[in-house]
């Protein structure tokens, strides 16, 4: 190798040599320069010629000789025979290791395929010209993507404040948070720029969580506090305008007599409220400690009726207990049952005319006995059948509070159906009255 690169050059020493040479016979044949000039001239340029040359040949050495003599001098070390040898099981051992490799890395991104797939958020990953590397079939489910939406443009361009520039450029890096709705679906984007190994921008990903829920949770707490605020109002606004009469002492007996009433009255009603809020409030934070026991529906239905007597005949109502089945014992607890089947008779009664019918049914049909309460009253909207176990929602809220209502019983009775694993379920027509099922398991 040495050899051949430098012979290279001795070469190219000669045939530059004669060229000069020759270059410069020509010149004094056709010009008539002879003498000292000539050969002056030919000394000089023979002279760079070699310098060039000699350049040339340690540049050679330096960097390419020497470099490739001493990889070749480190591989015959070992001698002929052990560097073939060695050199195969290298090469085995490499493919081996490369093999090993591309498995788990392809088992990895397996996995992480079968990840990003099964996933109840949606992803996305555009590149820096906003074209669609990657997406999950969630991601295409929640943002209703066509087939043809596959660029950050046609996706997010109905949304405002979404800009792929100013993701990546404007936002230090961090990850930017944007809140979107599409068809009454709340949605959480997180955009996320990624980067390579010098830190520079490749892409931006995006997370897409589904939180209609917890605005709709939210909603709900803003709305109880709300409810809750103005439940409390009034009743303590009545209060503290009749006491603050009262206090002004020119008021006779019958009218004390009468305003002391008022604000029992709403003192009662204040209490029955609080009470209310604090049973829902344990069995939302599972803390209400009931007992199981083993009971008779059919009897605990009848005692419940029989607590109504007085109240139907002054309205002059017709309240029928009837148990249609051998009903098996119950096992749940009975106070909040009783609290339950109460509950729908007293909706019954208020919500009934005068002169109207209620009749309640005790049977037992696929291993649940079941507790129907039916009456003529006036109905419900087919509207407000969904809402009304909701906390304080009321079909007719002047008439409920009118009547003594809080709002809370019948989400009360939900809670406590369901923690005994049983059902509440209601159908009405409005104008001709109301049938509540209630559903619970029997003892096995």
């Amino acid at each position: 190798m040495k050899n051949y690169q430098l012979k290279s050059i001795l070469a190219f020493f000669i045939i530059g040599s004669i060229v000069i040479i020759g270059f410069g016979l020509v010149l004094s044949a056709q010009f008539n320069i002879f003498g000292t000039k000539l050969i002056l001239t030919m000394v000089i340029a023979l002279a760079i010629l070699g310098l060039f040359c000699i350049a040339m040949a340690i540049f050679t050495v330096k960097r390419i000789i020497e470099p490739m003599s001493k990889m070749l001098k480190g591989a015959v070390i070992y001698g002929e025979t052990d560097i073939t040898n060695k050199n195969s099981s290298e090469i085995e051992n490499l493919i081996t290791d490369l093999k090993t490799s591309l498995i788990e890395a392809n088992s990895q991104k397996r996995q992480t395929d079968t990840i990003l797939k099964h996933m109840t958020d949606g992803v996305i990953a555009f590149d820096m010209k906003g074209k669609v590397t990657y997406i999950n079939p969630t991601a295409i489910q929640m943002l209703d993507l066509k087939e043809t939406d596959r660029t950050f443009e046609k996706i997010f361009s109905k949304y405002d404040n979404i800009n792929m520039e100013k993701i990546i450029y404007l936002e230090s890096w961090t990850s930017t948070e944007v809140k979107i709705e599409n068809d009454n679906v709340s949605m959480n984007l997180f955009f996320v720029p990624f980067k390579d190994e010098i830190n520079r921008p490749t892409g931006v990903m995006v997370v897409i969580q589904d939180i209609t829920e917890h605005v709709r949770l939210d909603d709900m707490r803003k709305e109880f506090v709300a409810d809750v605020s103005h439940e409390l109002k009034t009743p303590l606004t009545s209060i503290k305008g009749f006491s603050e009469t009262l206090l002004e002492g020119d008021c006779d007996k019958e009218t004390e007599k009468h305003f002391l009433g008022i604000i029992n009255d709403n003192a009662d009603r204040m209490e029955k409220l609080v009470q209310d809020l604090l049973i829902l409030s344990r069995y939302d934070n599972k803390r209400d400690q009931s007992r199981v026991t083993e009971f008779d529906l059919g009897e605990l239905a009848k005692k419940c009726s029989e607590k109504f007597e007085i109240e139907v005949k002054k309205r002059n109502q017709d309240l029928e207990c009837f148990v249609t089945a051998d009903v098996p014992p119950v096992q749940a607890d009975k106070d909040g049952i009783e609290r339950v089947i109460i509950n729908i008779i007293s909706n019954s009664v208020k919500y009934t005319p005068d002169g109207g019918k209620i009749s309640i049914y005790v049977g037992y049909v696929h291993n649940d006995a079941y507790v129907k309460i039916k009456d003529s009253g006036i109905g419900i909207p087919k509207e407000d059948i969904d809402k009304i176990f909701e906390r304080f929602y009321r079909v007719d809220k002047a008439r409920s509070r009118k009547l003594g209502g809080t709002g809370l019983g019948l989400s009360i009775a939900k809670e406590i159906i369901e923690q005994n694993k049983g059902s509440i379920n209601v159908k009405s027509t409005l104008g001709k009255g109301t049938e509540v099922v209630i559903r619970i398991p029997v003892k096995k």
